[in-house]
């Protein structure tokens, strides 16, 4: 596997389980801030490194009439304010080469979005800001191809990139994971499992997208067991009335439980490779 580094106090590509998680998009200030600080205490009490990731804005939804965020602005002074007052690094979206240095004021990771890992512009402007930088595989992209995003974001000199993988599409508004790019891509860059988008149905839903979130244990079960270096997941207290991605969300209470097996299962898997 290619090289490790540090997000704040987490330690990406180390052999220790991380957790990246919280809310699809920035619903309001409030919502963010109770989300952050419920997950950073299951994290904690769990011994599990976490980054909190919010979107600003979601620039691809399904209809023009869904709701996307707050916006660059506000969203990117909300994100910062759970930095300061949380201590946790921080992850969001970006869409545009413009938006990577105002959202880099105030977080720690720029993902770059699956429909959107092959935009040179976009990933040179996320690596020039010297932030860490998750590529999100796209879902049309075959995972030794996820080797010219990562290339894209090391020429500006950022060695700070990992991959996450989230599904590839499978006929019409399915995804399915072909667990072997977990192990294609750990040659490239460290590698994230997203258990949330993998049970994502696109496009599915009447203008939304719909879910199996009652895979997602599974899923995750099975990328740990694989070996990656961290798991994505969405997360809301109230998945039925979230509004982005509830489809597919886990539900807040269920995140403790679901740790909890994952990190057995590292643990377990970890002493089988030293037997």
């Amino acid at each position: 596997m290619s090289n490790s580094f540090e997000i704040g106090p987490v330690q990406v590509g180390s052999g220790r389980l991380f957790l990246v998680a919280g809310p699809c998009v920035i619903e309001s200030e409030a919502h963010a801030v109770k989300m952050a600080d419920a997950m950073q205490r299951t994290a904690s009490d769990l011994g599990i490194p976490f980054v909190f990731k919010a979107s600003y804005d979601k620039a691809n939804r399904t209809s023009v009439k869904s709701f996307r965020g707050p916006g660059l602005k506000e969203g990117v002074r909300i994100l910062g304010k759970i930095a300061r007052d949380t201590g946790l690094p921080v992850l969001t979206d970006v869409h545009e080469p413009g938006h990577c240095e105002v959202a880099a004021e105030a977080v720690d990771v720029l993902q770059i979005p699956a429909f959107l890992c092959r935009q040179t512009d976009l990933l040179v402007a996320a690596g020039k800001t010297g932030r860490a930088v998750n590529i999100k595989k796209g879902q049309f992209v075959a995972p030794w191809d996820m080797s010219h995003p990562v290339e894209k974001v090391r020429s500006t000199g950022n060695e700070r990139v990992f991959l996450t993988e989230r599904g590839s599409s499978f006929g019409y508004n399915t995804l399915v994971v072909d667990f072997r790019s977990l192990s294609i891509m750990r040659d490239l860059a460290p590698v994230v499992f997203d258990g949330t988008h993998s049970v994502q149905q696109p496009s599915a839903a009447n203008g939304v997208s719909g879910g199996q979130p009652e895979f997602i244990p599974l899923l995750a079960r099975a990328a740990v067991a694989a070996g990656v270096d961290g798991i994505f997941l969405e997360v809301h207290d109230d998945p039925a009335n979230a509004k982005s991605d509830g489809a597919n969300a886990l539900d807040l209470k269920l995140l403790r439980p679901l740790l909890e097996t994952l990190l057995a299962i590292q643990e377990a898997t970890h002493r089988a490779t030293l037997a």
